[in-house]
């Protein structure tokens, strides 16, 4: 069996998403697919499965051209497609889960969930996933609902399957327990293409390697290349990716968090008395499997959440019960993980979203009014200085893409008077080479005796930013370590275990 995609392209108005792309992947191989956040790779998939419809190009089974008007169509010919964001509902069983859209009907037509049951239990001995097919979806942790998915997949026959950025939501353990997973699929002879922007991954499990930049086939590579060989395909350049950094020279607390609570309007607590503190010139990066409660924590922190309890002191100031303008008047900067929502105003240009935060008062607004001037010569500083790709500094936020809207963002915080620096996924959605360049502005950062707080998915960014670790599960702090504490120890820590002689 094989798998081709030939000149496969698509549009959205004048931006040219897929430009072109061939690729072929076949029965029992890994392919890999890689490349920066934007490059196109989602897009190429949801063209694969029947999401959208090419503007040119075709899709060949065996020699044999595909009409994809749907995902009915994909699933019909042997696709099957696991999405980062899984489709399944949470309040379902895992049987009920894998026979949606495919509803198999006994007597008088009602449904056979006995069939599915069946085929749950088949499939994960198959494959020894271990899953109960009367299990509650939202009982499940989350790499067992990823393997949820794929049981959904496989039970449609599924002879390719693509993984959309599969381990975004896992710890360690979970990915290598799904890299095993990928291997015994491939041993059974199903052709996979993987979705990554992971280097340490794509090495790790593909059999070939296709690089995509901005839309197109750039180069193929051996999984023996190098990480800074895969880097310098996907982003054009040769890049430096070890962060280098000197040893922290902490001086005295300037930031402390006591028995913080976060409880939501329904009575869910978020965050359940934490307790940590940083230094002036720290870096405490906070780890985690999303959704842990690093949102609610930062969010706390910047006075976003109405029912917080405890203790948040930067310096003199006591930040909670003070509103976003307060805190922000305190000194404190912040990079929020969806940027769309909190980090910038997309009918607004780049020049105007770079002095949001301070748009009050000076050095941009003086007798309540906007210094243009001054404005437009900051914003073309920042322009150049964070690479800002855009037509100039008047174009709306919301004709950036992805990575370009976080550059703005992260070049407005890091160019305020800082006490305080709360990044929360300082890096999603920008290139490796913007990335060298945020890195090095968030130890500069650190090095200019500013404590900071790093929140991020990214254990790899973690480990290379932070002076120490805490990492959170269930919103309970489950130690605080070195930065030099083993990956191993910090998936179990994200699991909720507590390795002996770790202290909370």
């Amino acid at each position: 069996m094989t798998l081709e995609l030939r000149g496969i392209t698509k549009r959205f108005g004048p931006l040219v998403a897929n430009d072109r792309i061939s690729l072929t992947v076949n029965e029992g191989e890994i392919l890999a697919l890689l490349g920066e956040n934007g490059a196109g790779k989602s897009t190429l998939m949801n063209v694969l499965y029947g999401l959208y419809q090419a503007d040119e190009g075709e899709i060949l089974l065996d020699g044999a051209p595909l009409k994809m008007s749907g995902p009915g169509d994909a699933m019909a010919a042997g696709i099957g497609m696991v999405h980062q964001h899984f489709m399944l509902v949470p309040v379902f069983t895992v049987a009920e889960n894998v026979m949606l859209g495919n509803e198999a009907t006994g007597f008088a037509g009602t449904l056979d969930l006995d069939a599915a049951r069946q085929r749950v239990r088949e499939i994960s001995q198959r494959f020894g996933f271990d899953v109960d097919p009367d299990a509650l979806v939202e009982t499940l942790p989350v790499g067992v609902q990823q393997r949820v998915e794929i049981i959904k997949a496989l039970s449609r026959d599924a002879r390719v399957l693509v993984f959309d950025e599969p381990t975004a939501v896992l710890t360690p353990q979970e990915t290598d327990e799904l890299m095993e997973i990928m291997r015994q699929l491939r041993a059974s002879g199903t052709a996979i293409v993987f979705i990554s922007h992971k280097l340490r991954e794509v090495r790790a499990i593909a059999d070939r390697i296709t690089v995509i930049r901005r839309g197109a086939v750039v180069g193929e590579a051996s999984p023996t290349a190098t990480n800074a060989e895969l880097a310098a395909l996907m982003v054009g350049r040769p890049v430096e990716l070890t962060v280098h950094k000197e040893p922290a020279q902490p001086g005295p607390e300037a930031f402390v968090v006591k028995d913080l609570r976060v409880v939501d309007d329904t009575g869910h607590t978020h965050l359940d008395g934490i307790s940590f503190s940083i230094a002036r010139g720290e870096v405490l990066g906070v780890a985690g499997v999303q959704g842990n409660g690093q949102t609610e924590l930062t969010e706390a922190i910047m006075g976003l959440q109405s029912h917080v309890r405890g203790s948040i002191r930067l310096g003199e100031h006591e930040l909670v019960g003070k509103s976003v303008r307060k805190v922000l008047d305190a000194g404190v900067g912040f990079v929020p993980e969806d940027r769309q929502v909190d980090g910038l105003v997309g009918g607004f240009t780049i020049a105007e979203n770079l002095m949001l935060n301070r748009s009050h008062g000076k050095p941009f607004v003086s007798a309540g009014t906007i210094r243009n001037g001054y404005l437009e010569e900051f914003a073309q500083t920042k322009l150049v200085e964070y690479d800002v790709r855009a037509s100039g500094i008047q174009a709306k936020a919301s004709q950036l893409s992805g990575g370009n809207q976080q550059k703005v963002v992260v070049a407005r915080e890091l160019s305020r008077d800082l006490s305080l620096l709360v990044a929360a996924q300082p890096t999603r959605g920008v290139d490796v080479g913007s990335i060298e360049f945020i890195h090095k502005q968030v130890v500069a950062t650190r090095d200019a005796g500013v404590p900071v707080l790093l929140v991020s998915t990214e254990l790899d960014e973690i480990v290379a930013l932070s002076d120490r670790i805490m990492v959170l599960y269930r919103g309970q702090v489950v130690g605080i370590v070195p930065a030099d504490t083993p990956r191993e120890t910090l998936g179990l820590m994200m699991a909720g275990e507590r390795p002996e002689g770790t202290a909370a």
